[in-house]
């Protein structure tokens, strides 16, 4: 089986689903959108939701920046208020920065896990060729050719 013939069974068998199981619209009664997936999609996805850790790190770095000079015990008691406040919003600000990291390094997983499925099934098809590529076709040669 080729690697042309292998596409065209994967868009016979789409073309066959139910509308209950599809899930590229909202409406399964509906019209007619398309899903499309791509390496390039899911690993722009990650990337923008990695770059998302870059601006929070700053908001950290400035979060840091005010607190400078403000102990916890400065003499008043908005200041140690002002610590409790910094220190639930640093806690909170680390968080949404190690979420965008995991999010980000699932997405780019992704796409590198649909492509991976492509090539896998494309590479075993090759290697089935190759090593078929030798074997006579069913009922031999005619003599007089």
């Amino acid at each position: 089986m080729a690697w042309a013939e292998w596409e065209q069974l994967k868009s016979a068998a789409a073309g066959q689903h139910s509308a209950l199981t599809q899930l590229n619209h909202a409406d399964p009664g509906g019209g007619g959108g398309t899903l499309v997936s791509n390496k390039r999609a899911w690993a722009k996805a990650g990337e923008d939701v990695g770059s998302l850790r870059e601006g929070v790190g700053k908001a950290l770095g400035k979060l840091e920046d005010g607190q400078k000079g403000v102990g916890e015990d400065a003499g008043c008691l908005t200041a140690g208020a002002q610590k409790g406040v910094h220190d639930s919003w640093e806690r909170y600000v680390k968080d949404v920065s190690g979420r965008c990291g995991k999010l980000s390094g699932l997405l780019e997983k992704v796409g590198s896990d649909l492509l991976k499925t492509d090539e896998a099934v494309g590479a075993e098809i090759g290697n089935l060729e190759a090593a078929c590529s030798d074997t006579p076709a069913i009922g031999g040669q005619d003599k007089r050719r």
